[in-house]
């Protein structure tokens, strides 16, 4: 294999670990968008799962124990959600800023005595033969547990919503509640499942950041991919499988403006550091004013609270 394309493969795979974060945070957050259930919170659980996975990661030396800690965090921080803003009905867009506020002060403060510390990653699970095919033997079938872990979550959930009548009467909730609760279907129970594999999805995303790309702690480590997830949603029209194009193309406008800051491109470091941010806000121009135009892609009762009484 030629220098270049060992330099490609390295891009490559280092776009792919980027992306990973993304997509697991973006797949939850569609699920629960699909239930008609808007969550700001998705950057706040996925500092949850990092600081989780860190801990658990550091206390018992098993990276998998970490997976299984961030993911209980990230469900821990929906279940808090979920009780105010389907138990109490209260504005969802106010509370999920208001968890990630409240996660970021909570993670500083549990992760103060983690710093400088470091943990084990995660190993790479090489797939027999598979692994050994010249050139994409190394991208696609070795890598860890959680990137497996993401495309079959991925092909699930595209199963899930199309084939399956649970899948269906999630997606009758988010488009219609008081239809779907005419019929005698629990709209607040749904919605509750719903939002908890949300989190559970964005702390498996969080926890992926300590577990594979820096094993250490650092205060907001996220770095804003939870934001990227909300706007990754819109992106893929609330159709899972564009979930990983986008997850890739944004993964590959991080490296690239890390790649920009390293080669000393004539670009201010600020700039850069904005170019994943700014990507997100132009595609959301693009694609609203698609969506203004086929507006049934958009879940009908997303953002609206459910009152049994109505």
């Amino acid at each position: 294999m030629g220098w270049g394309l060992i330099v490609m493969e390295a891009l490559i795979l280092t776009i792919i670990a980027t992306s990973i974060p993304l997509l697991l945070a973006a797949t939850g957050e569609l699920i629960t968008e699909k239930s008609g259930v808007l969550n700001l919170g998705v950057e706040g659980m996925m500092l949850s799962g990092a600081v989780g996975a860190f801990a658990a990661v550091l206390w018992l030396g098993n990276p998998y124990y970490g997976i299984i800690a961030g993911a209980f965090c990230g469900a821990l921080m929906a279940s808090i959600f979920s009780i105010f803003i389907i138990n109490f009905m209260t504005n969802q867009v106010a509370t999920g800023l208001g968890l990630t506020i409240f996660a970021t002060g909570l993670t500083g403060l549990a992760g103060a005595p983690l710093i400088g510390k470091t943990i084990p990653s995660l190993p790479k699970i090489e797939i027999f033969l598979l692994s050994d095919i010249p050139y994409i033997g190394e991208i696609l079938f070795k890598q860890d547990f959680i990137a497996y872990l993401s495309i079959a979550i991925i092909i699930f959930i595209t199963y899930f919503l199309k084939y399956s009548k649970p899948g269906i009467v999630l997606r009758a909730v988010g488009d219609n509640h008081q239809s779907a609760h005419s019929v005698g279907y629990p709209v607040k129970k749904i919605r509750w499942y719903a939002t908890c594999f949300g989190g559970l999805c964005a702390g498996v995303g969080g926890a992926y950041i300590p577990l594979a790309l820096t094993p250490h702690w650092a205060e907001e480590m996220t770095g804003g991919r939870g934001w990227i997830a909300l706007a990754l949603v819109v992106f893929a029209s609330w159709i899972p499988w564009r979930i990983i194009i986008g997850a890739l193309i944004f993964g590959g406008i991080t490296i690239a403006q890390l790649v920009g800051q390293s080669r000393g491109w004539p670009i201010p470091s600020q700039l850069l550091s904005m170019m994943p941010y700014l990507a997100t806000i132009f595609a959301l121009t693009i694609i609203s004013g698609r969506l203004s135009k086929n507006n049934s892609v958009v879940p009908s009762s997303l953002g609206k609270p459910f009152f049994d009484n109505q």
